[in-house]
Formats: structure tokens, sequence, C-alpha cells
């Protein structure tokens, strides 16, 4: 799998956007390192610069995300369904479509409640947790966080 100087855009899309400063991938041989803040990398001068990573000089630097509106930290009796990765979340299969679960719905540990995209690459998301959906705190078509609350789930008696 070659990264494209889309795949770039989009890691460092999600790389500003998201709590972390830095980012060292390697993936067949390419090397990208991204960093905020004014911070520079450690140069190796014996490798010579891939393609790649000229062409990442040349995507347009990532515009600012809005903050999402603030979220309950919890509810009370339930368990959060959190992300198991960082990406964008969405609700439903495909726009237009009605989303896998809504507030009140019963759901088993397997149940698919959501998907997250990452580098064009859909990740089912199951609940985990058998019970009732108390709460949805996740934004349709939102990035969230590795760990972020998705949605809380009471548990079954």
């Amino acid at each position: 799998m070659k990264l494209t100087a889309n795949d770039v855009a989009e890691i460092m899309r999600l790389v500003e956007s998201s709590a972390f400063d830095a980012l060292d991938l390697e993936m067949d041989g390419v090397k990208l390192s991204l960093r905020r803040g004014g911070l520079q990398a450690p140069m190796d001068t014996a490798q010579p610069a891939t393609p790649l990573v000229a062409a990442a000089a040349s995507v347009p630097a990532p515009r600012a995300i809005d903050k999402k509106p603030s979220q309950p930290v919890a509810v009370d009796g339930a368990e959060a369904v959190r992300a198991p990765l960082l990406g964008t979340f969405y609700r439903a299969p495909k726009p237009g479509a009605p989303p896998y679960v809504a507030v009140g719905d019963t759901v088993d540990a397997e149940t698919v409640i959501g998907i997250i995209e990452v580098m064009k690459l859909m990740n089912p998301v199951r609940a985990g947790v058998s019970g009732t959906v108390a709460a949805i705190t996740a934004v349709d078509s939102q990035l969230v966080e590795f760990d972020e609350p998705l949605m809380f789930v009471k548990p079954a008696p």
C-alpha cells in the first residue's frame, strides 16, 4: 500500500485536530514525521528524501477545526462506549441511511454502533456491552479521538 499526497494531507489534518504534538509513521520504506508547535524532528542526513515527503510539502496546511460542543462527561449508571481509534465517526453505514443505533435502542456486545474512517478504511465500532443506549455524544461525520466516549449504554439488569 503506497501513501498518496491525499493520504498525507488526511494524516496531517487528523494530527492537527488531535491532542497529539507529534507523529512518526513508517510504511513500505517511507518515513513520515509530523510535529506541531515548531518542534524540529531530528534529520537523518544519511537517507535521501523520498518523493512522497516532497509531495507532502506542497499539500496546503490543514485548516483549523471548530471545537465540538461540550458533551456530558458521564450518564448515571451507564457505561461509556469509547472510540477504539482516532478518525471520523459515522453513525450510519452511508449518507441518508438510518443510524446504526438511536437513544433507547437495545444493544449487545456485538452490535455495531457506528464506523470510524481512517485513511479511507471503514472500521466498525461495536458496543462491547449489553443494554440500552442512554445517550449519544459523538457528532456524526466529526473527528473523534482515541478513547473518547461515543455513547453511553445502561447495562441490562
